[in-house]
């Protein structure tokens, strides 16, 4: 798969946020974390984008996937990789 800017927004005490940083890590995707609870202008920011102050959302060269837990995560990382394979199908 082709390199890709992940950024994951979360909240430093929210499980769901701990699970999706779990398994980033455990498909060695490299991501940035970036903690909504202390940066007020990151939290605006993952309001616009989702639509939402529920965490996690993640951003993958601007696709997004919010408030979501690991089979979501898998699902949404595997369109992903589908796209990238077969770039007419987007």
């Amino acid at each position: 798969m082709k390199s890709k800017r992940v950024r994951l927004f979360i909240k430093s005490y929210c499980p769901w946020c701990h699970k999706a940083e779990r398994w980033l890590k455990d498909h060695a995707v490299r991501y940035q974390a970036i903690d909504v609870i202390s940066d007020e202008a990151a939290f605006a920011e993952m309001i616009r984008l989702s639509g939402q102050e529920l965490a996690p959302v993640i951003e993958v060269d601007g696709r997004i996937l919010a408030d979501f837990g690991p089979e979501q995560l898998a699902e949404f990382w595997s369109r992903l990789e589908n796209e990238d394979a077969h770039p007419a199908a987007r």
